[in-house]
């Protein structure tokens, strides 16, 4: 795939007018969004109907037009071959992490790593025991999971520290102190979705418990991954009979106790017939979670530890013993996009603010850094509002139409092999591979997904049959937009079966011919997804 960049000529814009070819009642566009679309792109004005299949999933699912917003374009050619409610500002769910893992590839670069790093700062016995403290110093590692922060435990005692008798101090500086302990999104706050941002992020601050039944009345459970002051108190039975029940029913009660341990208890009974099981559960909280999970895999190793933990600053005076870097950055922005992580998302967007605009970072300093890469990079981001970079928010918003300008900057740009790479291939993998698993566009469409209650979101690229990519992008918001998958899925089967010839079925004429964009003129667009079979 080449990824050397390109230069687009001045986008123009077709406006799709379905109501009022389909006489459905109500602008397609709001006046004053479509009045300043029509001022910004005056080229092209097509008068068109969305494809009969999508038409006809919104209608079962009950969506009217004025609630969906749609963009398809050829890639390397910025005039929409489809355009509804383009400019109509919307909340996009998870594709806002496309703006963010793309700023985040451009200003930090593929090969970017965060750095975890301890110091002392007392002396070391001959038994390899440290008189004073050993401090953690976190720079946002989105991935900090146990197989690397064994890592970091490892170089420790390779550095001659075998045991602690000081304090284990978290420098937590790197995100102010206002962008933690944020209340959850929505009323699951044991939801692992809902974990928000920390500079030492451990293991998602999620257990993973494993309850696997037996047959002489036995439940076995498995938690990862190891806290140093976790117990389990199992009193669950195994029985015969039907597996009824959600996850709720088996999950545990979490507890901290006055002495510092913390207990998980499960209680009641357990279907042989629901086989073994596993529960992810938020608990506790940041500095709690990592000092926990730091100990436990320090003791495993065979350090000793006997003093307190806290939080505080790493002083002056103290020495780097171990530094441990994490993945790159083009292996982070895979796991966000391909399994939406909201978590690693957060972590993504407080490092882009701290890493221009010096740390602690906020949330503020991040939203200026990525406004102001893509002014730099001619995305028109006019009705972009940020929040977290993560999608998990009402107050966040774009429009299709800015997104698809995203998707043509980023697949012209110097990251555009990573970046694509990055996202759901429909029918095979990520929050796509149970979708268009029979169909053609199977294998053949990289696609970001979105859903809140209230939206549904698709974003990214399809190769079609025509031998043609485009990029894609629908958001709904609307009560009913859960119901509406069917009509996502629709236009990514249309757009994969040709939706330049579909587009001449179903359009009126077009007023004015369509500029060609310096690539299309050229002959030869850039076509970034990859065709079915290739990995």
């Amino acid at each position: 795939m080449n990824a050397k960049p390109r230069r687009f000529a001045p986008r123009t814009a077709a406006l799709l007018l379905v109501c009022a070819a389909l006489g459905c009642g109500g602008a397609a566009l709001p006046l004053a969004a479509e009045a300043r679309v029509k001022a910004a792109h005056p080229r092209v004005n097509v008068t068109t109907v969305l494809p009969p299949q999508v038409m006809a999933g919104l209608q079962r699912a009950h969506v009217p037009l004025s609630s969906i917003s749609v963009v398809v374009e050829k890639i390397g050619d910025r005039t929409p071959i489809v355009a509804l409610n383009a400019g109509k500002p919307m909340m996009p769910a998870s594709t806002m992490k496309l703006v963010t893992t793309y700023a985040g590839l451009s200003i930090l670069g593929p090969d970017y790593r965060w750095r975890t790093n301890a110091y002392a700062d007392g002396s070391v016995d001959a038994n390899g025991v440290l008189h004073g403290n050993l401090y953690i110093q976190g720079t946002g590692d989105p991935k900090l999971v146990p197989e690397e922060l064994i890592d970091l435990v490892q170089k420790i005692r390779k550095a001659g520290i075998t045991g602690i008798d000081g304090a284990l101090v978290l420098d937590k500086r790197y995100f102010d102190p206002s962008t933690r302990d944020l209340p959850p999104f929505d009323d699951d706050a044991s939801a692992p979705y809902n974990v928000g941002p920390d500079p030492l992020l451990y293991a998602f601050k999620s257990l993973s418990f494993t309850l696997t039944p037996s047959s002489d009345g036995s439940v076995a459970i498995d938690v990862l991954p190891a806290l140093a002051q976790l117990q389990i108190d199992n009193q669950m039975r195994a029985v015969n009979g039907p597996c009824r029940g959600d996850a709720a029913s088996v999950s545990p009660s979490v507890a901290p106790q006055a002495n510092g341990t913390v207990i998980a208890s499960f209680t009641g009974d357990y279907s042989v017939r629901c086989g073994p099981r596993t529960l992810n559960v938020a608990v506790l909280d940041h500095s709690a979670f990592f000092a926990g999970g730091f100990l436990a895999l320090w003791q495993q190793s065979g350090g000793t530890f006997s003093g307190a933990t806290r939080e505080g600053a790493v002083p002056l005076g103290a020495r780097l013993v171990a530094m441990h870097q994490g993945p790159v950055l083009s292996d982070i922005v895979r796991d966000i996009n391909k399994f939406s992580n909201n978590t690693m998302a957060r972590n993504l967007f407080l490092t882009i603010g701290a890493a221009e605009e010096k740390p602690p970072a906020t949330p503020a300093k991040s939203a200026r850094a990525i406004e102001a890469f893509l002014r730099r990079d001619s995305v028109d981001m006019e009705y972009l509002t940020l929040d977290n970079g993560s999608g998990l928010s009402r107050d966040e918003h774009i429009t299709a139409l800015a997104l698809a300008d995203l998707l043509q900057r980023a697949n012209a740009s110097p990251v555009a092999q990573v970046f694509v790479e990055s996202l759901p291939i429909a029918g095979v993998d990520g929050t796509m591979r149970n979708r268009l698993t029979n169909r053609g566009a199977g294998g053949n469409a990289h696609i970001k997904t979105g859903t809140l209650r209230d939206v549904r979101a698709i974003a990214g690229y399809v190769a079609s049959a025509d031998g043609n990519s485009y990029v894609v992008v629908s958001l709904i918001n609307d009560p009913h937009s859960e119901a509406a998958r069917a009509a996502h899925d629709a236009l990514l089967e249309w757009v994969y079966q040709g939706p330049e010839q579909g587009a001449r079925q179903v359009a009126a004429p077009v007023t004015e011919p369509r500029a060609k964009s310096a690539s299309a003129a050229d002959g030869k667009p850039r076509k970034n997804p990859r065709k079915r079979g290739a990995h």
